[in-house]
């Protein structure tokens, strides 16, 4: 009889988690812009040690910037998942000016890999609030080039840590629309083609719009 009633009274407390558990797939796009940050060179012939770069995010230029993202709630308020981020960021024209600099840039993606953590709010007037933060990997694209030498492929160059915080409107019970502020930071130290390294720290700032469908 105890061990039947302790059956029951699991049963009623899982039971309900298990209901209200579900996945999440979202997509999004936005506007993406990043601070100037100084790239440094060691070991590196042709390249100066020292420039301060002011980046360009162009968002909408192709490969136009997005990102993926696969969520598990857990409960009704708290989930947990993996964000793909697609930012991009140029060295304008000034900063390359009076440098060898020809090429500056992580443009086929600052792509950032994160394990996230997310918490969301009770709806107020229709809107779910949440916030989420997380760490992961920085896997950009390196675009360098001094016209000798040229560094151009996707390199694992150091970890990356985002947090989040926004809103979803429930379309249905199985689609839902958000916008949200994401900020992100990572740190690349990259090998370039000839020798040497190239290394920033990059922080990205976005406004997302985007769209999620619930199993």
């Amino acid at each position: 009889m105890l061990r039947t009633a302790a059956l029951t009274g699991a049963l009623a407390i899982l039971l309900p988690a298990a209901a209200s558990a579900e996945v999440e797939l979202s997509f999004y796009g936005g506007i993406q812009s990043a601070p100037h940050s100084d790239v440094f060179t060691s070991g590196a012939d042709g390249y100066p040690s020292k420039t301060r770069v002011k980046w360009e995010g162009k968002s909408f230029d192709a490969p136009p910037y997005y990102g993926i993202r696969a969520t598990y709630w857990a409960s009704e308020s708290v989930g947990y998942g993996l964000d793909f981020t697609h930012t991009k960021v140029y060295s304008d024209d000034e900063s390359r000016e009076g440098t060898p600099y020809e090429v500056l840039e992580f443009t086929d993606g600052l792509n950032t890999l994160t394990a996230n953590a997310y918490r969301r709010f009770e709806p107020m007037a229709g809107f779910t609030p949440y916030v989420g933060a997380g760490v992961g990997l920085a896997i950009p694209h390196v675009e360098v080039s001094n016209g000798a030498t040229s560094t151009a492929e996707y390199q694992i160059t150091g970890p990356a840590a985002t947090v989040l915080a926004g809103a979803s409107y429930d379309i249905n019970e199985r689609m839902s629309v958000f916008g949200e502020y994401k900020f992100t930071y990572s740190q690349n130290e990259a090998d370039l083609d000839g020798g040497g390294t190239l290394s920033t720290d990059i922080i990205t700032n976005a406004l997302n719009v985007g769209v999620s469908f619930a199993f």
